[in-house]
């Protein structure tokens, strides 16, 4: 169960907690919330973030996205998404936390931040992938970065998420799919379907 903190959910939790250091009452929205975005949104959580917005395109991942913490939870539409993330946030989020690596959602996640808003891109693209964004957006004071692995001392950073996790503050448990070895196959799809988070496979003793 520790295997998944030395990669994704340290990158997630780290880009919030150690990056973004929100503050109380900040609003954070979440883009793609698979095992990465779920991470940042126990961690906005236990940063206390309030409203923590989840989008995603899939239904049953925003109900987890729910159950982990999330004050709303938003399908994917573009600007319609956009709009009311604008709504809820009273104008646009604190903070935007950009998962998926596709060019369009890291656009709207730009776009969703007020001014002086801060967005992390984590989600990784391929080599030539590009994204373009309005420069007087940009002039308002929003800052637009990258991490790597949630800019985290693992040596430190780890122990700190296994102790959140023996609170019952980050329950990364609730990730996690266990498969049996003769299994693999259907672990490998339910991933790329997204129907597991994080697939685990159980081997024979």
């Amino acid at each position: 169960m520790l295997g998944p903190l030395g990669c994704g959910l340290q990158t997630g939790a780290g880009a919030v907690l150690n990056v973004m250091r929100p503050c109380e009452g900040q609003s954070l929205v979440v883009f793609g919330v698979g095992g990465v975005g779920l991470a940042g949104l126990m961690a906005a959580k236990i940063a206390g973030c309030d409203p923590i917005i989840a989008v995603d395109r899939l239904p049953a991942r925003l109900a987890l996205a729910r159950e982990l913490g999330a004050t709303h939870a938003l399908e994917s539409k573009g600007v319609e998404t956009l709009t009311e993330i604008r709504k809820i946030t009273g104008g646009g989020a604190h903070f935007a936390l950009e998962t998926s690596a596709m060019p369009e959602v890291f656009r709207l996640a730009v776009d969703s931040l007020r001014g002086l808003g801060t967005c992390v891109l984590i989600g990784s693209a391929r080599a030539g992938t590009e994204v373009s964004f309005e420069m007087p957006w940009l002039q308002g004071g929003r800052t637009v970065r990258g991490v790597v692995q949630g800019d985290s001392k693992p040596r430190e950073f780890i122990p700190r998420l296994v102790d959140l996790f023996m609170e019952g503050r980050f329950p990364l448990d609730r990730l996690i799919t266990r498969y049996d070895l003769p299994d693999i196959n259907r672990a490998a799809a339910d991933a790329t379907s997204g129907a597991t988070i994080k697939p685990v496979l159980t081997l024979p003793h």
